[in-house]
């Protein structure tokens, strides 16, 4: 059993240095600055930490978070800029926090919407969506239905998963799905630079797969436990 196991937790390894290479391969044909491709080799062990919903992920992906902005910077990018800076970095510092006050083991105790809060949050959801893609399609965005859907989801993920709501796997896995389209998108349209965050994306996807099967016997595992304690 050991053994498997062994087996089980290299496989997620072979897969972050197939990526790894992938993007290096991408970076060099297509030409791309280190800098820009940086955050995507921290983002490589974000992802193998998030598979496991591992509480250091958060951590990691913070401070990451200002990678990201350095280089959005340095390309001009000063709306995606300010957005990891102070929205992403504070809250994932915030969720780590969280996640660690209510610790088990290297990971959290996670938690089930009540159908209510679900309710809610699908309606205001589609509400803000429909509002975003409007604007966009308004000012001639090239891709506006799947960038309105994927930062959105982004923005909703990043809540519920500060919340340890379990819900936020299965929004990550249509989240992961809906990146690879856009990047695919852009790739084919030319803009070839993009390679390496669809090769990311792929990866990512995978890791996304495993956490949301963890964060189910996670969730079973603390429950069971909860209620042998009542």
């Amino acid at each position: 059993m050991k053994k498997l196991n062994n087996k089980k937790d290299l496989i997620p390894i072979i897969l972050l240095c197939a990526a790894a290479v992938g993007i290096t391969a991408a970076a060099i044909i297509f030409k791309q600055a280190p800098l820009r491709v940086l955050p995507l080799y921290i983002s490589l062990f974000i992802s193998l930490l998030q598979s496991k919903i591992n509480r250091y992920a958060p951590l990691i992906g913070g401070v990451n978070s200002i990678l990201y902005a350095m280089t959005y910077f340095h390309y001009g990018l000063y709306a995606n800029a300010f957005y990891a800076l102070l929205f992403s970095f504070p809250l994932q510092i915030i969720t780590f926090i969280l996640w660690t006050r209510r610790r088990y083991g290297s990971s959290t105790v996670l938690k089930k919407m009540s159908l209510k809060q679900r309710i809610f949050t699908l309606v205001g959801f589609f509400a803000v969506w429909g509002g975003v893609l409007l604007t966009l399609k308004l000012v001639g965005s090239d891709y506006a239905l799947l960038d309105t859907t994927t930062s959105l989801l982004g923005i909703l993920i990043t809540f519920l998963t500060m919340f340890a709501f379990i819900e936020y796997t299965v929004l990550q896995l249509i989240s992961g799905a809906t990146s690879i389209c856009l990047y695919i998108s852009m790739v084919v349209n030319g803009t070839t630079e993009q390679m390496t965050f669809l090769i990311y994306s792929i990866y990512s996807l995978i890791c996304i797969s495993l956490a949301v099967v963890r964060a189910r016997k996670l969730y079973a595992e603390q429950h069971q436990i909860k209620k042998e304690a009542d």
